[in-house]
């Protein structure tokens, strides 16, 4: 069954066919650093990271780009209120957002360009549309004339008379159309020279919509597969995108996708609402499986309602899956190599329905459920893990990955057994003597401790209750 993808400019699911045989090029649009992120920022990279996942195991070479835009009006604007240099202010900021995208398990992209490292790309494509007939400079700016291209509108079939100015500059009188947008914003009085770059027709700096362009060019050619984003993207970033670009004379992207927003009390999370979850804060409580787990588990086009029960929900969803593949890895911990395990036709079939991820997640629990009622030594249950696990792989979310498993927990949870299987043994001993009130006491001070203590025809386990 082919993979087929919901495409935001028909507006239809469409086979996917990559323009070229067993390979995928795919442009994803990152975060302008302007300051930490929040969960809101990390739907697009959980949505793309299960994509790129799914398609390297469907045999294609995925070849990622994902952009840092290190430029912006905002982030200006926010460096001088700090009182910091702009690009000591970008460059911090961008190494936390790396770091909320490694804690929550994204695979790092082929490439990661920043917009302020591809200026010359910028410079030799606004020269091409200025040749073109599609851009002017005046005063230093540099405006796409939206009017010399028929086919503006078409990614979010809006008509152009229709549309509202674009107010990106400060210069906006200089414009022939209030609703040409600004490729090359020209340098103010006032700016750090350091943001501002030589050109033909002046120092400046890139207009944001410029930036992706010229970057996903360079990097995937003038034609690549899929261009994606969040939802809030689709204009006027990636409408003024498609329309440069095309004007141009490139063919730029043959599918564009789109995830949804996380929203809290029905509102799209923003900074400029105060309605923000940190990831830099939010792990320091939460554990960052859970989090993604809550990212993943929603289809990527849906709008994902965040509330006070969220986290403690995917905790418990998700350690149903964890508590099965720990349990079974006791008795089967050989090691597997998951890309060669194969999935159920079922599971297949969800993840190549446009990532239809509750679909899969069914699949995998109910493989849950078989497994844990037909738990043991045998050849069952042996294949039960590999199965779930590599369905789990897909999904960024195997327990065993050393990403989850790894490292000081790993140590901490060797040394909280250690413990653990020192009290359980001292609860045996009084079994062992009939002083069944101690062994309870000692049950009940683990239990109250957040440790369930499972008796059974193997021995005793453990395992930390849901929420502790």
């Amino acid at each position: 069954m082919a993979i087929r993808l919901f495409d935001s400019k028909s507006r239809t699911v469409r086979d996917f066919v990559p323009l070229e045989a067993g390979k995928v090029s795919m442009y994803v649009c990152g975060i302008t650093v302007q300051g930490p992120p929040h969960i809101g920022h990390m739907r697009f990279a959980v949505a793309f990271d299960i994509l790129r996942r799914w398609m390297t195991r469907e045999g294609y070479d995925v070849t990622l780009v994902r952009n840092v835009t290190d430029i912006d009006d905002k982030i200006l604007t926010k460096s001088a209120e700090a009182g910091v240099d702009w690009w000591k202010f970008a460059y911090a900021n961008e190494r936390i957002c790396t770091s909320a995208y490694d804690v929550l398990g994204n695979l790092p992209p082929s490439y990661e360009p920043r917009a302020t490292g591809h200026v010359t790309e910028m410079v030799e494509l606004m020269q091409k549309l200025i040749d073109g007939g599609h851009a002017y400079a005046v005063g230093g700016d540099v405006y796409f004339d939206v009017r010399s291209w028929p086919a503006y509108g078409e990614l979010t079939g809006q008509k152009l008379d229709e549309l509202q100015p674009a107010s990106d500059t400060e210069t906006d009188e200089h414009k022939k159309d209030p609703r040409d947008f600004a490729l090359w914003k020209s340098y103010k009085d006032g700016e750090p020279q350091t943001a501002s770059w030589p050109t033909p027709w002046g120092r400046g700096r890139p207009g944001w919509h410029l930036e992706c362009s010229a970057m996903a060019r360079r990097y995937l050619g003038s034609a690549f597969d899929i261009h994606g984003g969040g939802i809030d993207l689709r204009f006027p970033h990636h409408e003024n995108e498609l329309a440069q670009s095309s004007a141009a004379g490139d063919d730029f992207a043959s599918y564009w996708m789109h995830n949804g927003w996380v929203t809290m009390g029905g509102q799209k999370m923003s900074k400029s609402l105060g309605n923000t979850l940190n990831v830099d804060e939010l792990v320091k409580t939460v554990r960052p499986v859970d989090i993604r787990y809550f990212l993943a588990a929603a289809h990527y086009r849906s709008t994902l309602e965040f509330n006070d029960d969220s986290f403690a929900q995917a905790h418990a969803s998700y350690s149903r899956l964890e508590n099965f593949v720990r349990r079974a890895n006791e008795l089967h911990p050989e090691p597997v190599d998951l890309a060669q395990v194969e999935v159920p036709t079922e599971f297949a079939e969800a993840l190549n329905d446009d990532l239809s991820v509750s679909g899969a997640l069914a699949v995998i629990f109910d493989a849950v459920r078989v497994g844990n009622n037909e738990i043991g030594p045998g050849e069952a249950t042996r294949a039960r893990l590999h199965q779930v696990r590599a369905m789990l792989d897909i999904f960024g979310l195997d327990p065993l990955d050393p990403h989850w498993s790894g490292g000081e927990e790993a140590d901490l949870t060797g040394v909280v057994d250690a413990l653990v299987a020192l009290t359980v043994t001292q609860r045996q001993d009084a079994r062992a003597r009939k002083d069944y009130a101690a062994a309870d006491a000692i049950r009940d001070e683990l239990k109250a401790a957040g440790i369930n203590i499972e008796d059974s025809a193997s021995g005793t386990r453990w395992t930390i209750e849901s929420g502790k």
